[in-house]
């Protein structure tokens, strides 16, 4: 398994819509081994492939406290096919834009159907930090991040800064 570098705000793939996976096969498999190596080095909760530079509906979630045993969990092609109308609001980060944190409401409860790793389709109901992850990762796989979830002001200081960093990285290289 291999960390790859997350990309992060304002690279434009983070924007992009991901594509459907077609197969699961032993190059998703490694895909995946990855995405949970480079999650857990970062370290993180959930992470979508966009996120690693490829813009497939594939995401990973772990959320198991450090003092408790991994719980890894795949999800391929998911799509939300019912949230509730009750909202819960959970501090967010994302690991495309470092040490940006901010407030998001969201449905408190969701219906998840995707694809696991041995190809099989499931369905899953989620709540509490299950269900504000697993739509934070899936708003990645539609090309939404959750700044976009923010005030117009609030989203576009955090992208002037990324902006500014960015260009400052690549005067220096």
């Amino acid at each position: 398994m291999t960390i790859r570098p997350i990309v992060k705000l304002p690279d434009p793939v983070l924007k992009q819509v991901s594509q459907p996976v077609e197969r699961v096969d032993d190059e998703l498999h490694a895909l995946v081994g990855d995405m949970f190596q480079t999650m857990y080095d970062a370290p993180g909760i959930g992470l979508a492939a966009v996120q690693v530079g490829i813009p497939r509906r594939l995401l990973v979630i772990d959320l198991a406290k450090e003092d408790q045993p991994k719980d890894p969990m795949a999800f391929i092609n998911p799509e939300i096919v019912w949230s509730s109308d009750d909202l819960s609001t959970y501090e967010e980060g994302c690991l495309s834009i470092p040490d940006v944190f901010d407030n998001v409401e969201r449905p408190a409860e969701v219906k998840v159907k995707y694809v696991d790793e041995s190809g099989k389709q499931q369905e899953m109901h989620c709540t509490g930090l299950m269900a504000t992850c697993i739509q934070h990762e899936i708003d990645h796989l539609n090309g939404i991040l959750f700044i976009d979830h923010l005030s117009r002001l609030k989203r576009s200081m955090v992208v002037r800064k990324f902006t500014k960093l960015a260009r400052q990285q690549r005067e220096t290289a």
